[in-house]
């Protein structure tokens, strides 16, 4: 056979095995150890290799957190989750009418990729802490520009970048507290505050 002929015999046999029904040939595998490799996962971050953590050791409110994609715009809350264990919650353990971190541990964060508005009120792409003073009747959640501080003390409010005015819903118990999504539509999501039955919906827009 010549070198010609053996050349578009080449050329025609992954064409041949396609229209069989099977696949192209696809590149040899790779040699190249696969912690080595672009894209691959870090096998040294595995949980694999941590300690075991005694129950009396485990932080009480433990991390958490929530992503949601809308449209070409990423938003995550990232917090610490403290439970009720029994305890009355609003005008209980959180006083009503002071500025609260709805979390705990480090102030919950919450970050989005591109400017949104909340409840119409407009909010620069960025990451804020987030902070509320909950009411008899209506909420105000805040959004601050110190975002990566203590829940506590309460930042000042120089440092609010909007402050909403939410009328909250009840809603069945949930014994930690935590943030989600129940609704994305096209450019609109609800994230919700819900701890206990009470529940703080925020309406958030996407360009």
């Amino acid at each position: 056979m010549t070198t010609r002929t053996w050349t578009g015999l080449a050329s025609v046999l992954p064409l041949l095995f396609v229209a069989c029904g099977g696949d192209a040939p696809g590149p040899a595998p790779s040699t190249q150890p696969i912690e080595e490799r672009a894209g691959a996962r870090d096998v040294q971050a595995s949980g694999a290799d941590l300690p075991i953590i005694a129950p009396d050791d485990v932080q009480k409110s433990q991390s958490g957190a929530v992503f949601q994609r809308v449209a070409n715009t990423d938003i995550e809350v990232v917090y610490d989750r403290p439970v009720a264990r029994g305890r009355e919650l609003f005008g209980g353990i959180v006083a009503l009418d002071e500025v609260w971190n709805p979390g705990a541990n480090d102030a919950t964060a919450i970050s989005f990729s591109r400017d949104v508005t909340v409840n119409g009120e407009a909010l620069a792409a960025g990451r804020y802490s987030l902070w509320a003073i909950p009411g008899a009747g209506d909420w105000t959640v805040i959004f601050s520009t110190a975002a990566d501080v203590y829940h506590t003390p309460y930042p000042g409010e120089e440092h609010d970048a909007v402050r909403l005015t939410i009328t909250p819903r009840r809603g069945d118990h949930v014994e930690t507290l935590a943030y989600y999504f129940p609704m994305v539509e096209e450019k609109d999501t609800e994230l919700v505050l819900h701890w206990g039955e009470t529940i703080v919906p925020m309406m958030i827009t996407v360009p």
